[in-house]
């Protein structure tokens, strides 16, 4: 009887690994490449499915159902609070955007006049006097008008092509939520029960990686949209207050200009004061000009106080990254996965810059991980947004004793 030998599969030589490495970057590439229409449905789906995640695990202990059932819950009760949205409000707000669009583009032509108007005038608001008479102000009015033009007309594209597109907007974020729950319904959470990679002698590696990733994009995902739907907040009581016109699209405007650093706030001043300037009434009694400028001012108390008291209390130092390297970031993300590029463009460029540093201190025969780097505390709003998970949790559990 012959003696049976284990089977040892040969191991691959150094150029077999180097051949099979570049096979597959190219095959992802090509993936990219051919499929790069739908990445940007799919990241969301990801981001949404992590977002529900505790809201599902809440449900779940809270109710003491099947993670199938606490998933189908929660996506049950989006799903409506959508349809609410769109049938109260969403053709309004399409309308409205479209409108708003279409007035800033069709005043952008006055502003030569305008301003050409202004260089005779002596100017009293409130206590100061500014006297105009002596100024040219032609080269100014067609750099300004150039500017504007490039930034709004761009602005105006994009947000035109989603107004207009109404019908496949709702269809893609029914494709994004139904993708989503199945990615949530399969992983039984995806926060605690994520599949490892499990890479002999590089646990810790991955294990550091891991935790980095996740505070960053916790923070991002919590902080990012905390911030939005305040800042949107903001701006629909203020304008709304002021009497300006299309108060609710310059809101939007303002809320999803927290994700483009120096422009998007920019951006939406700009909006603020063509609409205002050349809309046919005020408050107060005041003359379009004081009214633009009281309007405008207040857009820009608002951003300031976001970006400088708000933001810090809530992100921290999570990301840590410059605001002009997330602006040129937004921009190439832009190119690439347009609208979703720029808002994912922080954490985007964050995640590079980890990878990017774990990989050249590999390079190096470096500790990637020095002894004296200490992982940065959670930000401040996460203590919050662990309060309002208690208190969501403790309801549930009341209704359900109730019940």
């Amino acid at each position: 009887m012959s003696e049976e030998h284990p089977r040892i599969s040969p191991p691959w030589g150094t150029t077999t690994k180097l051949v099979v490495s570049l096979t597959l970057v190219a095959i992802a590439a090509g993936m990219f490449i051919q499929f790069h229409t739908i990445i940007g449905p799919l990241v969301l789906a990801f981001v949404l499915a992590y977002l529900l995640s505790p809201a599902a695990e809440t449900v779940q202990r809270g109710l003491r159902l099947s993670w199938g059932a606490s998933a189908t819950i929660v996506y049950l009760v989006l799903l409506l609070l959508l349809l609410s949205l769109l049938t109260v409000g969403g053709l309004g707000l399409i309308g409205q955007i479209s409108t708003l669009v279409q007035v800033v583009q069709a005043n952008l032509g006055s502003i030569p006049k305008v301003l050409h108007d202004l260089s005779g005038r002596v100017l009293d608001i409130g206590p100061f006097q500014f006297d105009l008479r002596h100024v040219d102000m032609s080269p100014l009015s067609s750099q300004l008008l150039g500017m504007l033009q490039s930034i709004l007309g761009r602005t105006g594209t994009i947000i035109s092509t989603v107004a207009s597109g109404a019908a496949t907007l709702v269809g893609g974020i029914l494709f994004i939520m139904l993708i989503s729950y199945f990615v949530l319904l399969e992983n039984g959470g995806l926060r605690e029960r994520a599949s490892w990679v499990d890479l002999p002698g590089y646990s810790e590696d991955v294990r550091r990686l891991t935790a980095e990733l996740s505070r960053i994009w916790d923070a991002f995902l919590r902080g990012q949209v905390i911030i939005v739907l305040m800042t949107g907040l903001t701006y629909l009581i203020i304008m709304g207050v002021l009497g300006i016109r299309y108060a609710i699209a310059i809101a939007v405007l303002g809320a999803l200009a927290k994700f483009v650093p120096y422009f998007g706030p920019f951006i939406t001043w700009t909006t603020v004061a063509l609409v205002a300037y050349f809309q046919p009434y005020t408050i107060f009694g005041l003359g379009p000009l004081e009214y633009t400028i009281l309007a405008v001012g207040l857009g820009i108390v608002i951003d300031q106080t976001f970006d400088n008291f708000v933001s810090p209390r809530i992100m921290g130092q999570a990301l840590n990254v410059h605001p002009a390297a997330v602006l040129v970031t937004a921009i190439i993300g832009a190119a690439w996965l347009g609208l979703l590029g720029v808002i994912l463009a922080a954490p985007m460029l964050a995640t590079v810059m980890l990878v990017l540093r774990y990989t050249l201190r590999k390079m190096l025969d470096l500790d990637p991980w020095p002894a004296g780097e200490a992982v940065p505390p959670p930000p401040p709003g996460a203590h919050a947004m662990a309060r309002i998970r208690r208190f969501v949790r403790d309801q549930v559990g009341r209704l359900r004793r109730t019940v």
